[in-house]
């Protein structure tokens, strides 16, 4: 059951490679950046703001509405480094923080009712996923900040990287959302995507 306020992280710590390398987050859709497109659709829906997981010069994201931090586990230890910062990070604020919704930078079509709906669903399950299409979407999750001790230990002591067998360990729940008229879930990757997201907002 969720508890306190839900604080949001919008994972950017990746190295987007079929991307060409750089920013995805910054890449532009339709003249707004992937970034400016999710934080629109997910801010409201935390009531605790949001932060942005980001490594190298924060500067760079000066348009962002929150606090930028940086993976604490060195090596590009992949999204569970990330979720983690955001733990940590909501652990030591004074603000009652209970729960860390998770989502990914390069999903510019975001369920509004993603947090409420991963909340009813954390009622009966330590942790709640999206899952569209039938695929599960590992980091699209909320996720209790008292998880954070057993993620460090997966992630540093035990070396692990895999969010899903992580997830498969805590016991976590999917929530199934539909797909039409796209999935709302899609993440851009590659200059071909974004080229179909184009096409389809000029056709929405």
């Amino acid at each position: 059951m969720t508890d306190g306020v839900v604080l949001g992280v919008v994972l950017a710590g990746g190295l987007s490679r079929r991307m060409g390398g750089g920013d995805k987050t910054l890449r532009l859709l339709a003249g707004r950046s992937l970034l400016d497109r999710v934080v629109e659709r997910f801010a409201p829906q935390c009531g605790a703001g949001l932060i942005l997981n980001a490594n190298g010069d924060p500067a760079r994201f000066t348009r962002f509405p929150g606090e930028i931090i940086a993976d604490d586990v060195p090596d590009h230890a992949g999204p569970l480094a990330g979720i983690l910062a955001a733990l940590d990070y909501a652990a030591h604020t004074p603000s009652g923080i209970g729960h860390v919704a998770s989502v990914t930078g390069d999903a510019p079509f975001l369920p509004l009712d993603l947090v409420a709906r991963l909340a009813g669903a954390a009622r009966d399950a330590p942790i709640a996923m999206a899952s569209s299409n039938g695929r599960e979407h590992f980091t699209v999750a909320l996720w209790p900040v008292a998880v954070r001790a057993a993620l460090r230990d997966y992630l540093v002591v035990r070396g692990e990287r895999r969010v899903g067998g992580f997830l498969r360990e805590q016991g976590a729940v999917a929530v199934e959302w539909g797909t039409d008229p796209l999935d709302p879930f899609w993440n851009i990757n590659t200059p071909d995507d974004l080229g179909r997201a184009e096409s389809y907002l000029a056709n929405a």
